[in-house]
């Protein structure tokens, strides 16, 4: 079996979606947590200069999503034909272009960045969320309200978008209550008693 190092910060963050897709393939991996001493370092060998990194038998691979889809393409959680892996990365895309309109806010909340976190609450975060998880509501009733967002099986987009709701329902109170079918997914995905087993083991972090 090749050995694997996944690097990354102390958090959750976009690293954290292939945490869980090691722990629930039973998959060894070294879950390596930089902190910002080591990362001066660290980073000159970053081939993007960047975390998280993963180093399959010594060998690394850059950025999180590309990380997460070859994690994903060898445990059985990227979709069961080609057309549903698509849609797995059409989501996950989609969810990158989210995440940029809530960088402003979520920065602000975590007290990274000067703001007024309720005035950027109203009028980026709340508007971001609405737009997001409408489109989520929507492909989750197209699939046939069925747990998942794409076929029949748990994907790393069920896995990424039910960690983000934790996140951002820790700074927002309820902020995706006006989705069922997406809490519905939420709550299959992390009631998985391996998934409940590796978030009760990982270290307590922010975000």
């Amino acid at each position: 079996m090749p050995s694997y190092k996944l690097s990354y910060f102390p958090a959750r963050g976009v690293a954290e979606v292939s945490r869980q897709m090691f722990h629930l393939s039973g998959t060894p991996f070294e879950d390596h947590r930089v902190d910002m001493d080591e990362w001066e370092t660290f980073k000159e060998s970053a081939p993007f200069g960047q975390l998280p990194l993963l180093h399959v038998d010594g060998k690394p691979l850059p950025q999180s999503f590309a990380i997460a889809r070859y994690v994903a393409s060898l445990f059985g959680f990227a979709g069961e034909t080609p057309f549903e892996a698509a849609w797995v990365d059409a989501l996950a895309d989609q969810f990158k272009d989210y995440m940029i309109e809530l960088k402003e806010f979520m920065m602000t909340a975590y007290g990274y960045a000067q703001g007024d976190k309720e005035k950027l609450q109203k009028e980026q975060a709340e508007p971001a969320i609405q737009k997001f998880f409408a489109i989520l509501e929507k492909r989750a009733k197209e699939n046939g309200s069925n747990g998942h967002f794409v076929g029949n099986s748990l994907t790393w987009i069920d896995l990424l978008v039910s960690d983000h709701i934790s996140i951002i329902e820790g700074l927002i109170p309820n902020a995706v209550d006006a989705f069922p079918l997406v809490k519905e997914i939420e709550m299959k995905t992390t009631s998985c008693p391996k998934l409940k087993e590796w978030i009760d083991k990982r270290p307590l972090t922010n975000f």
